[in-house]
């Protein structure tokens, strides 16, 4: 095939298109009528793929193509009322493609002459009647080529059009069959590319949105290249017919074909580009739209949860978005309407402890005859970032969290809208630990985390307001059940019993050998009825589990052997904190506040402390480590004391005797930074304590 001369090169420069935009401005006039071309686009994108199979499926997914698309009924109907106002002109524009592409005419011209007899019509439109009537005659061509060996009406054409010989030499055709059908899969993108633009959402995007703005400048120059390459596709098709073995050999321009497809594909990928731009512009406007409107849904009184239980967990109809833990069963937001809902907030990095606790105070609220008034709901709304990709590993924990849990779980993260993860770390100030939002039957929000009040009272703290928790603290003085209900049966029995019970903790094996082995000692000799517990350290690791195991081969004293009751102790007295913190709590004006605090930074030390009290309602005596071994060790210097005032007395008083004003003492806060108070006394010399930050990682 040979090249055109050097002088009538093809116009393919940039300056060149700035020369052809200004005509096709010119020629352009829409008359506003606005005509749905896409059907008819899809019935153009089923010739091509019907004649000439190996164009393969250029549909997109979930597109019906192979005579798919012609048998749907809504399209059959939507093409319908395009056609009425569209099949003359199509029509005509292929009798102009095919006169053009015989005739000597240069492309520029055919193309424009195209273009101009479809003035009146908008862009999109153009580009579809353009690519229809060139499908119409290459319909055509392969419906004879295809049929002419079966079919004697169809043969008989083709030996007219010469078409036996020409497939005879297909072997040596098949660079410009495959240079055509490369330049149509090119044109049908950029046809799709177009009417994508067309079916942008105007409440969402407008023309002053700068990738939109740009597309819509290069469109037009984009339907122009369209048409010159339809009409290259045409006559190297016409060229075909009728001129037998001497055109194959000589035809000219063939060439062209491939400088068509680069510069239109170069063309569809920058639209493809500022389409995308233009999607994540209507994606940020809709999350934006929808965050808003959850943030009006909370603002405004409900007549029952529905709408706003939609709004967060799942907002369609098409499936069911729960999971029932107790049957394990799909099932739909009608089963929480009109009940309080609590709504159970965490990554996939919810502790197991967690789950076990709230299982076990869930479980008691449903089974207790005596609190039928205690009516609620528990979801777990897994909260995940949607940029980080899901994997198999991802999908594993999910199902494992969700397979221990008895309350409802939404079905999967991926259900939850966008805008719902931003209004609840925002507005819930959901962060990496684990919140339980409690909504009443009109969704009013009654606590946005009742977690420390359900760790501290259980389901007693039902319905979970801040009245609720300031009346329950009106009704608590710092006493051992406050520190311990709920935990172990076993010290309820010792407490009814009028025992002196030993709280102690830390992780020093020696002093914990020297502590107990003294304190039975002294028991003995005071003759007072002692039990002791060891509560470990706050999350508990290794070295915790190594000394239960030797406290219990020595048989020192009572301990947990289920860590999960020693992170529960713990997350009990931290969830203190919290409830007196929010409620504005201080060392100087709240006293069970100061003995948190205390015992707070006895944990954030490095050494063992001990809490001694009797029965359930006694004073607590408290002390570090150190400084109660050394009181014990003295007991001789008070015991006459003891005879006197009683053992607590007794020992709180030399304990003070004891007492150095000189002390350094760590207080970690539990929680977030963002959560903490700007200014800390030290509960036990009032002073303000210095503030750092500080990283920990232990495993032990």
């Amino acid at each position: 095939m040979q090249k055109p001369a050097k002088g009538s090169r093809l116009m393919y420069s940039s300056s060149d298109d700035v020369a052809v935009m200004k005509q096709l401005e010119a020629a352009h006039a829409p008359d506003g009528q606005e005509i749905d071309v896409k059907p008819i686009l899809r019935v153009v994108e089923d010739i091509f793929v019907h004649a000439d199979p190996t164009l393969g499926p250029v549909a997109s997914p979930g597109t019906p193509v192979h005579g798919e698309a012609l048998e749907d009924q809504a399209l059959q109907a939507s093409m319908r009322d395009a056609l009425e106002s569209l099949a003359f002109v199509i029509d005509r524009v292929a009798t102009e493609i095919a006169c053009k592409c015989s005739g000597s005419e240069d492309a520029h011209g055919s193309a424009m002459a195209i273009l101009n007899m479809l003035a009146h019509f908008s862009w999109d439109a153009k580009l579809v009647i353009v690519l229809a009537a060139f499908g119409m005659n290459y319909g055509e061509f392969w419906l004879i080529a295809q049929n002419y060996s079966s079919n004697q009406l169809a043969k008989a054409v083709a030996i007219l059009k010469q078409l036996p010989e020409i497939l005879e030499l297909s072997n040596a055709q098949k660079p410009r069959f495959d240079a055509v059908r490369s330049v149509i899969k090119t044109m049908l993108d950029v046809g799709k590319c177009v009417i994508k633009f067309k079916e942008l959402p105007s409440q969402y995007i407008t023309s002053d949105v700068e990738a939109l703005s740009t597309a819509l400048s290069h469109i037009p120059i984009a339907v122009y290249w369209t048409a010159r390459s339809v009409v290259a596709c045409a006559s190297q098709i016409t060229g075909l017919v009728g001129l037998g073995h001497g055109h194959l050999a000589a035809t000219t321009e063939a060439w062209e074909l491939s400088s068509l497809g680069h510069k239109l594909s170069n063309m569809c990928s920058h639209l493809e580009a500022q389409l995308g731009t233009c999607y994540k512009h209507i994606d940020e406007k809709k999350f934006m739209e929808s965050y808003q409107s959850l943030i009006r849904l909370f603002e405004t009184t409900q007549i029952d949860n529905m709408k706003v239980l939609k709004a967060l967990i799942y907002a369609k109809d098409d499936l069911q978005p729960l999971v029932d833990g107790a049957t394990k069963k799909r099932a739909h937001l009608d089963v929480l309407r009109r009940k309080m809902v609590l709504l159970l907030i965490s990554g996939l990095d919810i502790l197991q402890e967690e789950i076990a606790i709230l299982e076990q105070i869930y479980n008691e609220a449903r089974i207790d005859p005596t609190r039928h008034d205690i009516q609620y709901e528990v979801v777990w709304l897994p909260i995940l970032d949607p940029a980080v990709p899901w994997t198999d590993g991802k999908q594993k924990q999910f199902e494992s969290l969700q397979a221990t849990m008895p309350w409802y779980s939404v079905y999967h993260p991926s259900i939850i809208d966008p805008a719902a993860i931003k209004f609840v770390k925002e507005e819930w100030n959901f962060g990496e630990k684990t919140i339980l939002v409690v909504l009443d039957p009109q969704v009013k929000v009654m606590s946005p985390n009742a977690l420390h009040m359900m760790w501290i009272w259980g389901s007693a703290a039902f319905p979970f307001t801040i009245a609720r928790e300031e009346a329950l603290w009106k009704e608590e003085s710092w006493r051992l059940e406050l520190l311990v209900d709920g935990i172990d049966p076993t010290i309820v029995q010792w407490m009814s019993e009028d025992k002196y019970i030993c709280l102690y903790g830390g992780e020093d094996t020696d002093w914990i050998r020297k502590f107990t082995s003294v304190l039975h000692a002294v028991g003995n000799a005071a003759g007072i009825p002692l039990e002791m517990v060891y509560v470990g350290k706050s999350n508990p690791k290794e070295r915790v589990r190594k000394n239960i195991t030797a406290i219990t081969a020595a048989n020192m004293s009572h301990c947990w052997q289920d860590l999960t009751l020693v992170w529960y102790f713990w997350v009990r007295i931290e969830s203190m904190w919290h409830s007196k913190n929010q409620l504005h709590k201080t060392v100087d004006n709240d006293p069970i506040m100061q003995e948190i605090m205390t015992l707070l930074s006895y944990d954030g030390s490095d050494d063992g402390w001990a809490i001694l009290s009797r029965g359930s309602g006694g004073d607590l005596v408290r002390a570090k480590g150190s400084t109660f071994v050394t009181c014990l060790t003295e007991f001789s210097s008070w015991e006459k004391q003891v005879k006197e005032t009683g053992f607590l007395p007794a020992l709180k008083q030399h304990l003070m005797e004891l007492h150095s004003p000189h002390h350094c003492n760590r207080l970690v806060l539990p929680g977030a930074a963002a959560n903490a108070p700007e200014r800390v006394v030290c509960s036990e010399c009032g002073r303000a304590m210095e503030k750092f930050i500080m990283y920990q990682c232990c495993d032990e």
